[in-house]
């Protein structure tokens, strides 16, 4: 692979780019052509992405019945996780979210997907909150 400037991983269009900057006049087709001729290629992120919702038939019922409105702080907190591709791979935070205040009063950051995340997050939310969990409705996909 090409190293430019940057991260040092220069695709076809990116090297195509340089050359012309550098007042080299090639076709871009003739620079993906060579590459591929001296099996050179740029770096494509995976663009699989990791699953974590669980279908809608194989949750259990939703007791938040889709209002996700709350009459006090602790009452309900909804919970999600996402992701983020980096250079050093997916990078997933978990989080619960109080509904009164939509802050969010616990969270959890980890490279891999795994029920300790959510449990993290959840744990670090009734602390914060001073431990009670009486007549809390949680609820996350």
């Amino acid at each position: 692979m090409w190293q430019g400037p940057g991260r040092g991983l220069y695709g076809a269009r990116k090297v195509w780019g340089q050359l012309n900057r550098e007042g080299i006049g090639v076709a871009r087709c003739t620079v993906e052509r060579l590459m591929r001729e001296l099996g050179i290629a740029g770096v494509t992120a995976s663009r699989r992405r990791p699953r974590t919702t669980i279908p809608a038939e194989e949750r259990p019922r939703d007791l938040l019945e889709r209002d996700f409105t709350a009459d006090a702080p602790d009452l309900r907190w909804v919970a999600d996780i996402t992701y983020v591709a980096t250079a050093a791979g997916w990078v997933y935070t978990a989080f619960v979210q109080d509904l009164f205040s939509r802050r969010i009063v616990g969270w959890q950051v980890a490279d891999h997907l795994g029920a300790d995340l959510a449990l993290d997050a959840l744990e670090m939310a009734i602390w914060t909150r001073g431990g009670s969990v009486d007549g809390l409705v949680h609820h996350s996909d």
